[in-house]
């Protein structure tokens, strides 16, 4: 009997001490490489040095500080996560992101396809309805989760919309 009482106390205070563990702080990005696997990152990953390419797709901003007018797109750089490789290209009209999709996935295995077919929708969602690439993530889908916002946030960076 007493040494059943010791385990119940020592499984809750370890119970405690798992779940207090993590509190706080910033969470780093956990692709598995800070650069993409085309072009460099027009928002790099903390720790990455790279410089965002040109993207002879888009039509830039117009330099006179009015908000740009039109329907412009671009093509987001190409992450490679951690269960395949993924781009996102975004159109805007002014300054209105008016549709997103996801234009190259490469998943390496059947599971993550499955992940990625139903997250992606829902990131979509998220991101038109926020307007912008400030969006949570899904729990057991991160590393996609992760690999469309920076592609997303990439070819924003190249509409010049923030």
């Amino acid at each position: 009997m007493k040494r059943a009482a010791i385990t119940i106390v020592a499984a809750v205070g370890g119970l405690a001490g798992v779940l207090g563990f993590n509190v706080g702080g910033s969470r780093a990005p956990l692709l598995h490489s800070a650069a993409p696997a085309s072009n460099p990152p027009a928002t790099p990953p903390p720790g990455s040095t790279s410089t965002p390419a040109s993207n002879p797709g888009t039509t830039p901003a117009s330099g006179s500080g009015s908000p740009p007018t039109g329907v412009r797109s671009a093509l987001g750089n190409t992450y490679q996560y951690g269960y395949g490789k993924l781009a996102v290209r975004v159109t805007l009209n002014g300054s209105t992101i008016t549709h997103v999709a996801t234009v190259g996935l490469q998943t390496a295995e059947s599971y993550s396809q499955q992940i990625a077919q139903q997250v992606i929708p829902l990131l979509r969602h998220e991101v038109l309805s926020a307007q912008s690439a400030r969006v949570n993530g899904f729990s057991g889908a991160t590393y996609t989760s992760e690999a469309y916002i920076y592609s997303l946030q990439s070819a924003l960076d190249k509409l010049h919309k923030k």
